[in-house]
């Protein structure tokens, strides 16, 4: 499970914390983004102020009390949203993993370092490995997991963002001492 205890966490260039109601506005801008609707795994298909507001509100902490989702925002030493990161499914043993960064903000570096601050997060709370996936044409997310240390695992039909069937990359990242 996750322990909410250890965030916020920053390496001095990016920080994770909680997902909070200042985000919500350039989440919501990130959301209309066509390659994060084609390729994210966002908990709803159309986001209105309100609907991310609640994500704010309710859904970020009552998750990360629970130790079972955390609805991470990555952002800069201004406090700046820069993407999210969550980390769902968890478990004592693992979780699942997914990033995405605002347009401007791609091929900075964000998403990888990200990836490593959510690495030592999950190891501080216990778990043992993380579990990514993403498909086959995502080339960019395909080379940051592998960046990061996550290692291919298997291949196989999964349904999209868009609920349709399309060929997966499954990861996984061991979180050694």
């Amino acid at each position: 499970m996750l322990n909410p205890s250890f965030l916020p966490m920053s390496d001095g260039i990016r920080t994770l914390r909680i997902f909070a109601a200042q985000d919500t506005g350039r989440y919501l801008a990130a959301v209309q983004d066509p390659l994060i609707q084609e390729f994210g795994y966002l908990p709803a298909a159309k986001h209105t102020e309100r609907s991310v507001a609640q994500l704010a509100e309710t859904i970020a902490p009552q998750g990360i009390t629970r130790g079972d989702l955390g609805l991470l925002s990555i952002v800069n030493d201004t406090d700046t949203f820069l993407g999210s990161l969550v980390l769902f499914n968890a478990t004592r043993e693992s979780a699942e993993i997914g990033v995405w960064l605002l347009p401007q903000e791609r091929g900075s570096g964000h998403a990888l370092g990200a990836l490593n601050l959510a690495a030592i997060f999950a190891k501080q709370s216990g778990l043992h490995e993380l579990i990514a996936r993403t498909v086959e044409d995502n080339y960019s997310s395909k080379h940051v997991v592998e960046r990061a240390g996550f290692e291919e695992v298997a291949r196989g039909m999964d349904k999209t963002p868009s609920g349709e069937q399309a060929p997966h990359v499954h990861y996984r990242r061991i979180l050694r001492s």
